[in-house]
């Protein structure tokens, strides 16, 4: 088993990493299967798998009045891990961890199944809110922030229990990833602000920092560049999502708070069929990762989204 931090200090030239999203509930495995079997021939040294936090929906009862329920949408974050582990055991598999709609025990509890089955790599998340909250809110006794969950990781690396009653507990290992975002989160005051937040997510014990998408390079050197300025020095790895319709032009914006180039939206506006439009996105995270690859980037993280298709061609043309 490999440490994500080894294996990007260890490395002699960049590589691939993907993240997948797990199957809606109700869903059969092999769909998991499908979106990771065609990676496979890129080797990569692992895979992230996303978190999704308990959905709350308001369903109408007969008298008018609404019953609300809380709504797992997706299998639980230890099963899916167990059965990728099942199918690819030379595969390095990061599951992602987060604070919304957990308590901290919670939380421990999830840390140490996956512990348990031996996994050393965790990316450490707060998690959005849920629909109809404009802001987050912590669970009671949860975590507001992620720096409090990567100290509570590390507590655990250190034998270190939620439970006083627990003594000489066995020491985690885990390493841990955390998020940044090149044009900052939406809820900080500028980006400024929002690097001291990802700084204190590094002294908290974060190993290494994957960015949301992005489709505007400059936006990521110039990122990089503040950060080191900042005492930030971990390894930043870049993450892309190809843009596969004209749709996304305005959806990405409006989900993720993200800028698309206007070079970007006159390829796509000119797409006259559909098709045209999914090429033009391959072409455009082409070229990006390529210009990443000649900055000296030490991996590209590709956001699959559960469609790989056009990731494997992006990968086999840059890789």
């Amino acid at each position: 088993m490999s440490k994500v931090i080894d294996i990007l200090n260890g490395s002699k030239k960049p590589f691939a990493s993907f993240e997948l999203v797990p199957p809606l509930k109700g869903s059969d495995v092999s769909r998991l299967y499908d979106s990771i079997d065609p990676l496979m021939e890129f080797e990569p040294p692992f895979i992230n798998v996303t978190c999704h936090r308990d959905e709350v929906e308001y369903v109408p009862n007969a008298d008018g009045t609404y019953t609300k329920l809380t709504l797992a949408k997706r299998p639980g974050t230890v099963a899916i891990v167990a059965a990728i582990m099942r199918r690819y055991p030379q595969l390095e598999i990061v599951p992602h961890v987060i604070c919304g709609g957990a308590s901290r025990s919670k939380v421990e509890s999830e840390l140490l199944d996956l512990h348990f089955l031996g996994i050393q790599n965790i990316v450490a998340l707060r998690g959005d809110a849920i629909p109809g909250q404009r802001f987050f809110i912590p669970e009671p006794d949860g975590f507001s922030h992620t720096d409090e969950l990567v100290a509570m990781i590390h507590q655990l690396n250190g034998g270190q229990y939620l439970d006083p009653t627990v003594k000489n507990g066995l020491s985690t290992d885990f390493c841990v990833g955390v998020a940044a975002y090149p044009e900052k989160h939406y809820e900080a005051a500028n980006l400024d602000t929002d690097i001291s937040y990802l700084k204190r997510k590094v002294e908290a014990g974060a190993d290494y920092v994957v960015t949301q998408m992005f489709f505007d390079n400059q936006q990521f050197f110039s990122f990089v560049e503040r950060c080191r300025e900042a005492g930030i020095t971990v390894p930043i790895i870049p993450g892309l999502k190809p843009i596969s319709s004209k749709r996304q032009i305005d959806l990405l914006p409006r989900s993720f708070h993200i800028d698309i180039p206007q070079e970007l939206v006159a390829m796509l506006s000119a797409a006259k069929t559909s098709d045209d439009a999914y090429q033009a996105g391959i072409e455009w995270c082409v070229s990006q990762s390529r210009e990443l690859l000649n900055h000296g980037v030490p991996a590209i993280h590709y956001y699959t989204m559960a469609k790989t298709d056009n990731v494997r061609k992006i990968v086999s043309a840059v890789f």
